[in-house]
């Protein structure tokens, strides 16, 4: 039972969960109002093998740091539950796994070659090149999290009936909400830990700039997540439009808040906001899915766009 809970935790559930709230919402939105719930399943099956293996070739990759780290120590790899041998055939089992799933069970060669950018690209890119040597590493190498929402959109378009526009651009917000949305998550979190990202030699944000500019940086990213939400109104209907506002106020208020108590020298939480950021998410990808799934009157229909 142990070996079986340390291989689950070579996967990052946790961050699996993240990227499947983003993959549901756009499938349904990919087809607003027609719910092939059976091809969603199957394809949120295929995604989180691949999201399981990306996140197992990081952990390998990291092992040598993540010794370094207090919240990292125990993981399996660093208490040697799993040997970085049996871990990488694990990831490559799974690489492999995802990449047939979904182009022979869901349909889709184009979402199976995302899948597989999506982990050489998180690997090569941001675990071994962006990660230990820029504090822009999670700026750039967030993109591969953003990958979900475009597998997803794939998957549902290789199945629309001919003539039937694809409309790639509303993947394309999604993808970039995520962007957006994952720094002033992340620096969030590596403000609580900076101190271990130090120790590991990682420049996360928070290692190599105040925290004033860390918290700066943090409001206007959030500022652009929120804008970015706008641009799917007019594709979506009042129930994901009332919630874009209303989560993205709630959003950029606490973001305001952790800024001004650093620069005032309060003493400041910044886990509150890493956490809020998470039911930030969810709630605008929950809204999105209720919106998508009664097939509302989209804002441009109803303002005759």
């Amino acid at each position: 039972m142990e070996t079986i809970k340390a291989y689950i935790a070579l996967t990052k559930p946790r961050i699996i969960e993240l990227l499947l709230v983003a993959t549901i919402p756009a499938m349904l939105q990919a087809e607003r109002g027609e719910n092939n719930i059976a091809l969603i399943l199957l394809t949120v099956i295929g995604g989180w093998m691949g999201a399981a293996a990306a996140n197992t070739f990081n952990m390998v990759a990291d092992s040598d740091i993540d010794q370094k780290m207090g919240r990292t120590r125990a993981r399996p790899l660093v208490r040697h539950t799993v040997s970085n041998r049996n871990a990488t055939i694990f990831a490559w089992v799974l690489t492999v796994a995802s990449f047939l799933w979904l182009w022979l069970l869901c349909g889709s060669l184009l979402a199976a070659v995302f899948v597989m950018i999506t982990i050489l690209f998180y690997i090569f890119v941001y675990t071994k090149f962006l990660k230990r040597r820029t504090h822009m590493n999670i700026v750039w190498g967030g993109a591969a999290g953003c990958m979900p929402v475009v597998v997803g959109w794939a998957v549902i378009t290789d199945h629309l009936p001919p003539g039937v526009p694809a409309q790639w651009w509303q993947a394309v917000v999604l993808f970039l909400i995520i962007f957006f949305w994952t720094p002033p998550h992340t620096w969030a979190l590596a403000m609580k830990y900076k101190e271990d990202y130090a120790a590991a030699g990682v420049p996360m944000l928070p290692v190599v700039r105040t925290e004033e500019q860390v918290t700066r940086q943090i409001v206007w990213y959030t500022v652009a997540t929120i804008a970015t939400t706008a641009l799917l109104i007019p594709a979506a209907g009042v129930i994901y439009a009332a919630t874009a506002v209303v989560t993205g106020l709630w959003f950029l208020v606490m973001a305001i808040v952790l800024h001004n108590g650093v620069k005032n020298g309060k003493e400041v939480k910044p886990l509150r906001l890493f956490i809020l950021s998470n039911n930030y998410l969810a709630l605008l990808f929950v809204g999105l899915s209720i919106d998508a799934v009664m097939g509302l009157e989209t804002i441009s229909a109803l303002i005759g766009w």
